[in-house]
């Protein structure tokens, strides 16, 4: 069973996610920037969801988790929950 770690920054906007990624693409930290801005529970390690499998999160987390490539920020990407930034962190398939 597909297998992967990751880590993400929730907020409530497209916009506000959508500047987040442009300031980590410009090299401020993934972890810095989920600790002070985003509104899930994980932003306090910095993002960090641990390892998980397929199904475990959402569908349209899902999708990107499985599918996107291992160390680049993707999003943003809307669920009932807000707007994410994901980056997986390591992939077992």
């Amino acid at each position: 069973m597909a297998r992967a770690s990751a880590r993400h920054l929730l907020v409530k906007d497209e916009a506000t996610c959508n500047e987040l990624k442009a300031r980590i693409e410009k090299g401020e930290d993934f972890a810095a920037l989920a600790k002070e801005h985003s509104t899930c529970p994980s932003g306090r390690s910095g993002g960090d969801l641990g390892e998980f499998g397929r199904g475990q999160m959402v569908p349209e987390f899902d999708k990107v988790v499985f599918s996107a490539p291992i160390k680049e920020v993707q999003g943003p990407v809307k669920t009932q929950f807000g707007y994410h930034l994901l980056e997986v962190t390591s992939r077992q398939d």
